[in-house]
């Protein structure tokens, strides 16, 4: 269950300093959790934020906790930065996107998943372990001012520690929209690299997010949608996500036109990738990330050359050099 969400604009903290005491204004968000499995989940968020390592621009930024009241009363406090922004999808269902912008998006984003999967013995804060986050969605990616990503809500994450439990393995978690087949089958294999390939089915639904959102591609750009909303609608049940996605194979659909873009045809490749139904064959978040930044590079290559070639086509005749207005 999702906590409810405020804001605290501007509180007065103090830092204290040797000889004064300087009143910092910060803006946060306060995440208040009162029944019992938000309990669990705000036990296991304040733990996963307090792992070692867990500090990176493409993280939420965790600024502290506080319990509050007593008994049946009391309320658990989580508090961290605040982006007004909001979370991707309530982005996109606002705004569109320039190519340059679903890049740093995707960049950043697929750069926090990696970071926060990876197990980094020799981190300057000690030990980082490798953490999955089992509900990774574009509601759980946040947009700071600047439309970097950074990916929110570790209320069912598990972390992998050398010698200690994971916690709760129970496998049917998440949202149903963005399970991965295995996790719908109730087949997932308990190990480290079995969780984390969940998290790389959904990041391919999200990519997927990005894409029809994007005004790069010579076609109309669709009003946003869920993944598999087109398909079976707003409220799937967990059986309608089993016929479609364990038993159809289906995934949302890869429109026409991106594929005459070509950033866009790399992207729709590495998405094919991240959900395949094979969880072996998914790519790691890392290996996003650097096609993401393959997909700039093409895009920047290729653009001016197809330009030249639509000119060419259509007029038939041979213009002098244009000095470049950019």
């Amino acid at each position: 269950m999702e906590a409810d969400r405020g804001t605290i604009n501007n509180p007065r903290n103090p830092i204290m300093t040797s000889d004064l005491c300087v009143f910092v204004c910060v803006c946060v968000c306060v995440c208040v959790c009162v029944c019992v499995q938000d309990k669990q989940s705000w036990q296991n968020e304040y733990d996963i934020f307090n792992l070692n390592g867990m500090r990176h621009e493409n993280l939420l930024q965790f600024i502290g906790a506080e319990k509050r009241g007593s008994n049946m009363d009391m309320e658990l406090w989580l508090i961290t930065t605040y982006h007004e922004k909001g979370s991707l999808t309530d982005y996109l269902k606002a705004n569109v996107l320039s190519w340059s912008e679903l890049c740093l998006i995707a960049q950043s984003m697929s750069r926090g998943l990696a970071y926060l999967h990876e197990d980094i013995p020799g981190h300057k804060d000690g030990h980082k372990p490798a953490v999955a986050h089992r509900d990774f969605k574009s509601k759980n990616v946040l947009l700071k001012s600047n439309l970097t990503a950074c990916i929110a809500d570790f209320g069912l994450a598990l972390r992998f520690e050398a010698g200690k439990s994971p916690g709760d393995t129970h496998g049917q978690v998440g949202t149903r929209r963005y399970m991965a087949p295995e996790v719908l089958e109730g087949a997932i294999n308990f190990q480290r690299d079995a969780f984390l390939r969940i998290d790389m089915y959904a990041l391919g639904l999200v990519l997927w997010e990005l894409a029809s959102r994007c005004k790069a591609a010579d076609g109309p750009v669709d009003e946003y949608m869920l993944p598999f909303e087109e398909e079976i609608g707003q409220h799937p049940s967990l059986e309608d996500m089993q016929e479609v996605v364990v038993h159809k194979k289906l995934r949302p659909t890869l429109r026409e036109c991106w594929q005459k873009h070509a950033g866009l045809v790399l992207l729709c490749e590495t998405i094919e990738e991240c959900w395949d139904h094979e969880a072996e064959a998914r790519l790691s978040a890392g290996c996003v990330e650097e096609r993401v930044v393959q997909m700039q590079r093409q895009a920047s290559v290729t653009a001016p050359e197809e330009i030249v070639t639509v000119v060419t086509m259509v007029t038939n005749v041979d213009y002098p050099p244009k000095e470049s207005s950019l």
